[in-house]
């Protein structure tokens, strides 16, 4: 795996690190966030969206970001689709 790394809160403490990476090889951005409070996941889960199965599949996982981490969010999606040569 070829980790790129492209920003952390910049709010984050010692105990707290919502982190944004991109994956070269596999073209995808990798995620650290908080996790959702009980609530929070629970409405996630029951979101219904056509054609697709209410409820969060056991490989997937709900994820806090902070607002303020969108400038790392877009500068990732922007190394991503420099690398897509497909």
């Amino acid at each position: 795996m070829a980790l790129q790394f492209i920003g952390i809160d910049p709010n984050t403490g010692d105990d707290e690190s919502p982190t944004v990476w991109v994956d070269q090889e596999k073209q995808e951005l990798v995620l650290q966030g908080w996790k959702p409070a009980p609530e929070l996941e629970a409405e996630c889960a029951e979101f219904t969206i056509p054609g697709h199965a209410v409820g969060i599949p056991e490989h997937e996982a709900v994820i806090r970001i902070p607002a303020r981490m969108v400038p790392m969010i877009r500068e990732a999606c922007d190394a991503v689709e420099r690398a897509d040569v497909r």
